[in-house]
């Protein structure tokens, strides 16, 4: 999975539209190998991220958790660690 990909689903507050276009935006360029596509490709490029943005955000609105919600701030700390741990401080 691309690393720049977020867990979008059971936060409060919700995911933003800025968000998934995000993630929207990082899969298409994964996928197409290309992080700014050539004007041929343009339309397409962005028609998938429309696509694909519109998908998340109704996946997103279907999925139902038992789980409480996550904190942004608390998920962004536990990320920072896992970085440390993982490459060492700044």
């Amino acid at each position: 999975m691309c690393r720049n990909i977020h867990t979008l689903h059971n936060f409060e507050p919700e995911a933003s539209d800025d968000e998934v276009h995000a993630a929207a935006l990082q899969y298409v360029r994964k996928i197409s190998g290309s992080s700014k596509p050539s004007q041929a490709n343009a339309a397409a490029f962005e028609r998938a991220v429309a696509e694909i943005a519109h998908a998340t955000r109704h996946l997103l609105e279907d999925l139902v958790s038992s789980a409480p919600p996550k904190n942004r701030e608390e998920e962004a700390l536990k990320a920072h660690a896992r970085a440390v741990q993982r490459f060492g401080p700044a």
